[in-house]
């Protein structure tokens, strides 16, 4: 299937927030409760449609443990989108946010779209950090923000589609110069199938999910 637009995403965020999950919920409408170790990156991929253009989806999933964070800093150039996860039951994980997002500010480009996301709100029995403290870290920050739950699925589609809205918005506005693939967006050929054929839900996975 041929697309418009390719674009490039990746998936921030402290280990065990669920940011595998997230992306296997995404690419391919399932839960994998087993929690295995993301090591160095994965990668999933999915079409979506966007102002009636066909829209793929290219994004890598890192691992969030600090031994790892270096492998992680090379994944954010060429990156047109970022989802910046935090445990909604887990207050350091939103703690951690500033350190992820001067790292992804520092070594991404100016314009990268950043989504910040408060997995696991299917746990807010045991929530620790408030929707309140989400929304205001977002528009402190220039984010856009929504909760989530790789588990029920609530908002998984949203923030992966919102994002490329928001990416396909600055196009359209002349944000990016689309020429230059270091922004992590590439033109697609009209008939010209996408790499690994990018059927609808397609995705290619390595290793284990929820890892992260």
């Amino acid at each position: 299937m041929s697309y418009a637009y390719l674009f490039k995403y990746i998936v921030i965020g402290d280990t065990g927030v669920g940011k595998s999950c997230l992306l296997l919920q995404f690419t391919d409408n399932r839960f994998q409760p087993v929690h295995d170790l993301t090591i160095g990156v994965e990668f999933g991929a999915r079409m979506i449609t966007i102002e009636n253009k066909p829209i793929k989806l290219q994004i890598w999933d890192t691992a969030g443990q600090e031994s790892f964070r270096s492998i992680t800093r090379s994944y954010y150039r060429g990156a047109a989108g970022a989802l910046l996860v935090y445990d909604i039951t887990r207050r350091e994980t939103f703690n951690h946010l500033v350190s992820w997002l001067e790292d992804a500010r520092q070594h991404a480009n100016a314009n990268m779209t950043i989504m910040l996301i408060g997995n696991k709100s299917d746990l807010a029995h045991r929530r620790a950090v408030s929707t309140e403290e989400g929304e205001q870290f977002a528009k402190e920050h220039g984010l856009v923000f929504m909760e989530a739950s790789a588990k029920t699925a609530q908002n998984v589609e949203e923030a992966f589609v919102r994002t490329a809205a928001t990416i396909f918005k600055k196009i359209q506005d002349g944000v990016f110069d689309v020429s230059n693939e270091s922004y992590g967006i590439k033109v697609g050929y009209g008939g010209i199938p996408g790499p690994a054929g990018g059927r609808e839900g397609s995705s290619s996975q390595v290793g284990g999910c929820c890892s992260n």
